[in-house]
């Protein structure tokens, strides 16, 4: 069954608190050497039948009306691979 992805993140400009709280953390677990950390959301949509061009646009109208926030947040829409 194909599977669609939705990342969604946070944009760069925007502060990610839960980013900064996980950064924060990871030292104190032992952790070393992360510079930065943002946090965002995943999204997993599986289709019955073949992922076209037209089913990648509709989910991307998803992403831009439900799946994410486009005034604080930024999105890609990829077809993951079936093996995984």
């Amino acid at each position: 069954m194909p599977k669609v992805v939705v990342d969604v993140m946070p944009k760069p400009e925007i502060l990610d608190p839960q980013g900064k709280a996980v950064l924060g953390a990871l030292p104190r677990l032992g952790f070393d050497g992360v510079a930065d950390v943002r946090q965002g959301k995943r999204f997993e949509l599986d289709f019955e039948g073949e992922v076209t061009d037209a089913v990648l646009a509709e989910v991307r109208d998803m992403a831009e009306k439900l799946l994410s926030n486009p005034v604080i947040e930024d999105f890609t829409v990829r077809v993951e691979d079936s093996a995984r």
